[in-house]
């Protein structure tokens, strides 16, 4: 169960909620947390998927549509740290881009996490602690063609993690980006089928041509490398770090 030990139960006594968590980076963001010690809340629109993840790890599920806005602004958290994970992706042109997938991107990947850490914020307050992470991308840093939505999403959702930082500060709640390139997820899988076909090039291209291009270090991100990161930014070691983006792009944010 992830690569906790008992030697690193920093999270003892702590309790997490993952959104999108039952699949990709969310799912290895629960395992490690839990390895660490944390009861983890396994939230998404996947119900079954949550349950079985929370059934391994010993925590519980939430069956949640994040797309939901208007019942996420009246739910509230008694969790200490929040994953703000969840995300979709949509490759298309702007001409072409369906103004509605464009507003659910925003609603899903930038309405949503506010109204989650709107509902935290309180619990965490009272507490003198909390821990927001939210799975930002280099994408929220560094821009890139046909993705106007999910690139808007992330750089607002860069803004909104550092408003929290500031007003969380005195509170003992710390707020931060993680900021990946490709991770080896299934979105990332269904991408290379749709960058091939809007950059007209063989899937077997993809990687190389599209993908990797800014990457120094020429592999996909593994999924436990990003649940490390968010498990060390969950833990007291991580008190100061508020307000930042920690990249994991294999060096492309360096150029």
């Amino acid at each position: 169960m992830g690569t906790g030990s008992a030697m690193e139960n920093t999270l003892n006594g702590r309790k997490a909620v993952v959104t999108g968590g039952a699949s990709g980076i969310g799912a290895a963001c629960v395992r490690e947390l839990a390895a660490r010690g944390a009861k983890v809340v396994v939230a998404d629109v996947d119900a079954a998927g949550a349950a079985a993840l929370a059934d391994e790890v010993g925590g519980t599920s939430w069956a949640v549509d994040l797309l939901d806005v208007d019942r996420l602004a009246t739910v509230s958290l008694d969790c200490d740290i929040l994953v703000n994970n969840a995300g979709i992706q949509r490759i298309s042109p702007i001409e072409e881009f369906d103004p509605v997938e464009f507003r659910r991107i925003i609603a899903l990947m930038l309405e949503a996490p506010f109204l989650l850490i709107r509902a935290a914020l309180p619990h965490m307050y009272a507490n003198g602690f909390g821990r927001i992470i939210n799975l930002s991308s280099v994408h929220g840093i560094r821009a890139s063609p046909f993705k106007s939505a999910y690139v808007s999403a992330k750089h607002g959702l860069e803004g909104l993690s550092k408003v929290t930082a500031l007003e969380g500060g005195e509170h003992g709640v710390t707020s931060n980006c993680v900021n990946p390139g490709y991770v080896r997820t299934p979105l990332v899988e269904k991408q290379i089928a749709d960058q091939a076909k809007v950059h007209g090039i063989p899937e077997s291209e993809v990687l190389a041509k599209v993908m990797l291009t800014e990457s120094a270090v020429k592999r996909l991100v593994e999924p436990d490398e990003v649940a490390s990161l968010v498990a060390w930014l969950a833990s007291d070691h991580a008190g100061m770090a508020t307000g930042a983006s920690y990249t994991l792009d294999g060096g492309w944010s360096a150029r």
